[in-house]
């Protein structure tokens, strides 16, 4: 099981370094020392500690959904045209585009600097292992 770096575990959580060495020195996130003296993170750890975060409940009204990918973040842009509207959403270091009705968009009051929930429900999903 590889080890990460700290800046590697914060870009794959999409925080900063920071951040993660802040969840390591509360004892939330397990750090070991590599024989090079850097902090690092247990690949097993870490996702399980991606798993976490990801299991929190969102706040709202909602008591149950199908849906088990839900990626919080906020509207980066909206574009509208007659029926329809495409609504853009930075959450942490993944971008999310969807397409829905322009009725549902003005609904929700969907603007740039709102945040909003996308929730991704498919029956077709690509894994590909990136070059390291």
């Amino acid at each position: 099981m590889p080890n990460f770096r700290i800046s590697e575990a914060a870009a794959l959580l999409g925080v900063s370094d920071d951040t993660v060495r802040r969840w390591a020195d509360q004892g939330r996130l397990p750090v070991q020392k590599s024989a090079g003296g850097r902090l690092t993170v247990d690949g097993r750890e870490l996702a399980a500690f991606a798993q976490s975060l990801a299991d929190a409940p969102e706040p709202g009204h909602t008591i149950g959904a199908s849906a088990r990918n839900r990626l919080r973040g906020i509207v980066t842009r909206v574009t509208k045209d007659g029926l329809m509207a495409q609504v853009e959403i930075q959450a942490g270091p993944f971008r999310v585009v969807s397409l829905m009705s322009r009725e549902a968009a003005d609904e929700l009051a969907l603007e740039v600097g709102v945040v909003a929930v996308a929730s991704v429900k498919s029956t077709h999903v690509v894994v590909e292992l990136p070059e390291v």
